[in-house]
């Protein structure tokens, strides 16, 4: 599709450590990891929504005026 080879990969990096050095790649690859890995677990959390109907009042005698 991007039809993205090694040549390519390689002019990225060296553009990535151009932009950012070589000593914070490693934090901003870590960085991009664990919102990857919050995304995907948040992802596949079950909604925490409580959606059980409220059960009705009991059927009684309605309380009397006084």
């Amino acid at each position: 599709m991007f039809g993205l080879g090694l040549p390519e990969l390689l002019i990225i990096l060296a553009i990535c450590v151009l932009l950012f050095g070589a000593t914070r790649l490693p934090a901003l690859g870590q960085g991009l990891a664990q919102a990857i890995k919050d995304f995907r677990k948040t992802y596949r959390e079950p909604d925490e929504i409580d959606v059980t109907p409220q059960s009705p009042e009991p059927p009684g005698d309605p309380p009397s005026p006084e």
